[in-house]
Parts: structure tokens; sequence; C-alpha cells
């Protein structure tokens, strides 16, 4: 029998991106596979662009009675409640760094015989990722953070409302550059300083593409990589003498010494006013950023810091989906990446990626409590 790949309707506010699009999901029907698509209003493909490819497509939600043998295919995580999970999933569910509420979450699948692979460990031998949307995620988390700067020095003391989201790319950097040029004159002329941390990375190459792309010198743009967080232990004055500071670094299991303190923050030089954290896991104990300890919204874009921070006022950026801003362009290049790996699925009991994905979900099960 064909393996099914069944791709559900995201349900994640202002969602709308997808790990599968019209032209993987042909590339598989070709291959031998069935794709069912899920009707969807918010993704960023039409449902005709799934069907002209033969897609069929199916009503929203009907994954959760789909036969247990079909792989159920998705981007975010599930929706919390408590039904059991007993078919094969890919999606990220962000649990398996034993974030807030992993063992309900993980529980939900172990009892009922599921399989989890999640999409953040799809690894090659080497463990690196096979796919990931870094490049926008730093590309969508600079232009936010240019945004709130513009807001902050336009408004300042005003709570910043909801940012609008794109089609594409040459959108959001029309966006930025028209909302950067009155600020720019309210700041006595003078461009934002921006400080990015992990610059040689895909995220942090986003980063830095964005900021050229909106017309940025180099002189204000800071790259920082390992050659400048090795040299000196954190935290650092270049962040609270910056303008904006994002961070690009992946959070890995080892702590690390901290970009930035409440310390490091009183200093009469400081210039920060908007801090973009792309690696976003404000609950870990490794986060480099221990000045905030939750996340926030495309509705709610940014939080305060933990402790007031005032005289310029500083706001964090934390959100967990930024590539969503830009989806089409970055759903293009994650389904391209993942492809590959979507085409050996009928031999996943073998083929390594997903053997060593699945190593990786019975490991999390037996941490379970």
């Amino acid at each position: 029998m064909p393996t099914v790949i069944h791709l559900r309707a995201d349900t994640k506010p202002f969602e709308r991106r997808s790990p599968l699009s019209p032209k993987t999901a042909k590339a598989l029907l070709d291959a031998g596979y069935i794709v069912r698509v899920e009707r969807s209003t918010e993704r960023i493909y039409k449902d005709e662009e799934f069907a002209d490819v033969g897609a069929e497509l199916v009503p929203a939600g009907s994954w959760v009675k789909a036969p247990k043998e079909d792989i159920i295919f998705g981007l975010k995580e599930l929706p919390e409640d408590d039904i059991d999970l007993p078919h094969s999933y890919i999606h990220f569910q962000h649990i398996f760094k034993k974030q807030t509420g992993w063992a309900p979450s993980l529980s939900r699948f172990a009892r009922a015989g599921g399989t989890l692979y999640d999409l953040e460990y799809l690894v090659s031998p080497d463990n690196r990722r096979i796919a990931a949307f870094g490049f926008f995620a730093g590309y969508a988390g600079a232009a936010v953070a240019f945004i709130s700067w513009a807001h902050q020095v336009l408004h300042p003391g005003v709570t910043q409302g909801e940012v609008p989201l794109f089609e594409n790319a040459p959108a959001l950097v029309s966006h930025v550059k028209s909302v950067l040029e009155p600020a720019i004159r309210a700041n006595n002329g003078q461009s934002p300083r921006i400080i990015i941390i992990g610059a040689l990375g895909r995220c942090g190459s986003g980063a830095v593409q964005f900021c050229r792309e909106i017309g940025l010198d180099e002189e204000s743009i800071l790259r920082w990589d390992l050659p400048e967080t090795s040299a000196k232990p954190g935290p650092y004055k270049e962040v609270a003498e910056s303008d904006i500071f994002v961070n690009c670094v992946y959070l890995g299991p080892n702590p690390a010494p901290p970009f930035v303190t409440f310390d490091s923050l009183a200093i009469p030089e400081r210039r920060l006013r908007v801090i973009c954290d792309v690696s976003c896991d404000p609950n870990s104990p490794n986060n480099p950023i221990p000045i905030y300890s939750t996340w926030s919204t495309f509705d709610k874009p940014t939080i305060p810091t933990s402790k007031p921070v005032n005289d310029p006022e500083l706001r964090v950026i934390a959100i967990d989906h930024l590539p969503t801003m830009i989806p089409r362009e970055s759903s293009d290049e994650y389904s391209g990446l993942l492809l590959p790996a979507l085409l050996t699925l009928d031999r996943r009991d073998t083929e390594g990626v997903w053997t060593r994905a699945e190593q990786t979900y019975k490991d999390r099960v037996s941490q379970l409590p």
C-alpha cells in the first residue's frame, strides 16, 4: 500500500507557513505517495494550488480520525488537550528539551503508541539539522526589531500594537523603510545601530541581509560571532551601547555566560531600546538573555523585561514563529530542504534521518516521570 502523508491545517494564531508546498507535494505524488491536504484559509498556499498538482483536499481537523497508519504532517505543535495520539507525527512540538509542560504533552504520544518525529531533530549523521527556517527567522526578527525601535522613538511609553503580516519579503522591506524614515528624523537624523550575535550562521545571515536591504550602512551593523564572544566572557557593553540587539545564537545544552544582564544595562552609555531574541527559549536555564521570562506574539510583539528598565524603555521581542511574517519565501525554502527526507518516509524504519529522530523520541519517553 502507498504511504499516506496527511498535511493538517495548523491552528497556531498568525501561523501561515507550511512544511509542504505544492511543488514538494507534486514530487511526493510523482514518487508514489498519497498526499492529503486539509483545507485551510490561513496557509499561505491556497487549497487550489495543492489540488492542481493532484493532492486530495480533506476537511480541516480530519487528521484526528485518519487511519492509524497515515503520517500526520504539520508545522507547529498540536493543540493543548488530552486526546491520545496514536499516529506517526511530524512537526515541531517543543518538548524534547523539557520545556514547560513537556511531560503531559509527550505522554499523549507515548500512552497511545504514537511516534513523534520532531522536525527540530531530523538531523544528518553529524547531527546537523537537515532543514531549518533559520535564515528567514533572522530576516524577520531584524524587521520586527526595526519596527519596534521606530515605534519607541516616535511613541515613547505607548505599547506597540499588532505587527502587520506580509505576502512577501519586498513588501516587508518597503514597510520597514517607511516606518524608519520618520523615526530617524525624530532621532536627530541618526540611524539605529544594531548588534547581531551569531551573525555568521544562517539566522544571523538573514538578519544581516535584512539590514542591508533597508539601506542601513555597514558601520551601523555590528556582526558578532564566536571570535567576539569567545574573546571575553559576557555580558557585553557593546550590547547595551547599541540601539537594537538581535540574538541569533542557537541555544545548546550547555550554559554559557549571558550576553546581557540587568547590571550590564545600568550604564550611562546605554542606548539599547529593543532586544529581539530569535532563539526564543525564555524558560531554559541556558538562556543567554536572562532578563525576561515569557513569549510575545504578533498581536503583542514586545514585552517588558522582568524588572523595569527605563530611560530609554527597553522592550523584548520573543516571537517563536517569526518567519511566518514572510510565509511564502520561508515555506518554499523549508519544504525544499525537507523534501529529500520526505521522499524516504516509506523506508522510515531503516532510513537514518528517521531512525535517529525516532530514537530521540524514545529517549525522551524513557525520561517521563
